[in-house]
């Protein structure tokens, strides 16, 4: 065999693989073998979520609260004034509590009197959260009207501890100027929503797709001839059936429960903060040819005693000295005679033993050489 046709596996930076991984090799991806219902991938137009935002104050902080903000005051001084108590806000010592912007959301149909969970942030300067508990306070919709109350202790997931300042020391875990509130939220108005209009409702795809859209129309047709149309990528219109008029409740069930395979999009999600690479199994590569090579660095400094000899008269000294290595590795192209897929380009990156952040840099110069037949997403 000729040596520039062998596959090097004893230098990882060299992407040969692809040539020597076998084409009878089982796929890391294999395409979805079944399919999802329509309630998985659409959302009816009109039962969508709505959020919620507040203001309010966590009490209870035992000194690790807002550091006597102005804001803070004012508020504890305009709390204490429903209770019939009048005081000065520059009276009032806060370490104890922490203004808090308070954020939910409330999911279609719910009625008066439902529960929903609350997440409670920290605005000031408190160090933590733990052990706080939230006054009631009124969660506004966009349309300035009040839609839920919350109300209760805050649970944050972690601690903070330590007096910290000069020569003290604290531990944290995780972020304790954040927490949630389970069921912290008493729905008081309902959110009216109309779903069927006309005897129709649209369905609303969660991931856009023209080809999603037509098999799912394809799908309800299947069932109910002539009733769904798509009307685009991400919108399909289904006129209630004659049996169903009258009975939306039932219908939407019974739609829900159709089976119909999405169309996945060619794409790459690259996340460097995290190290997590996403490729879906559409992905392909055109003829290319790959090297990737690396330069290290490596500079060491060592300390040494200088002895002076016998009767000399010098003084033993330190000495520091510098070694610096330089380590490239060789490069060399790789040429792709066929149109090879995700899958076997990432088996053959595995057995190699690719870095993540070295399989980051071969996509992105895939994507910038127009080898890349797919969407690249960095975050």
């Amino acid at each position: 065999m000729n040596a520039r046709m062998r596959c090097n596996y004893s230098t990882r930076f060299l992407i040969r693989a692809l040539f020597c991984f076998s084409l009878s090799a089982l796929p890391l991806f294999s395409p979805s073998l079944h399919a999802s219902r329509v309630k998985d991938l659409t959302l009816i137009e009109g039962g969508r979520d709505n959020q919620l935002v507040g203001y309010g104050l966590v009490v209870g902080l035992a000194g690790d609260g807002d550091s006597n903000a102005a804001a803070t005051l004012r508020a504890v001084a305009n709390a204490l004034q429903r209770y019939g108590l009048t005081i000065n806000p520059s009276d009032i010592k806060a370490k104890n509590t922490a203004a808090v912007m308070i954020t939910a959301d409330i999911g279609a149909f719910l009625k008066p009197g439902a529960r929903i969970d609350v997440n409670v942030a920290s605005m000031g300067d408190a160090k933590t959260l733990q052990g706080g508990v939230l006054l009631q306070a009124p969660l506004l919709g966009a349309d300035g009207r009040v839609y839920a109350v919350a109300q209760g202790p805050v649970a944050i997931g972690g601690f903070f501890g330590g007096s910290g300042g000069a020569g003290g020391a604290t531990v944290q875990k995780n972020h304790p100027t954040v927490g949630v509130i389970s069921n912290g939220a008493i729905i008081e108005r309902e959110i009216t929503a109309s779903i069927v209009r006309d005897n129709t409702l649209r369905l609303l795809l969660h991931n856009p797709d023209f080809t999603s859209a037509a098999r799912m129309a394809d799908a309800i047709n299947t069932k109910w001839p002539g009733t769904a149309n798509p009307a685009d990528a991400a919108t399909i219109s289904v006129a209630l059936p004659k049996e169903y008029r009258g009975r939306d409740v039932a219908f939407i069930a019974d739609l829900g429960q159709i089976e119909t395979t999405a169309d996945t999009l060619a794409r790459i999600v690259i996340n460097e903060r995290t190290g997590t690479i996403v490729a879906t199994s559409t992905v392909r590569l055109s003829q290319v040819a790959i090297a990737h090579g690396s330069l290290t660095i490596t500079v060491t400094n060592n300390q040494g005693v200088s002895q002076p000899g016998a009767f000399s008269g010098g003084q033993t000294q330190q000495v520091q000295s510098t070694q610096t290595a330089v380590n490239e590795a060789k490069g060399g192209f790789q040429v792709f005679a066929e149109q090879p897929s995700i899958e076997r380009l990432a088996a053959a990156l595995n057995a190699l033993g690719v870095s993540t952040r070295e399989m980051m840099a071969i996509f992105q110069s895939l994507k910038r050489s127009g080898a890349l037949q797919a969407e690249l997403v960095i975050n």
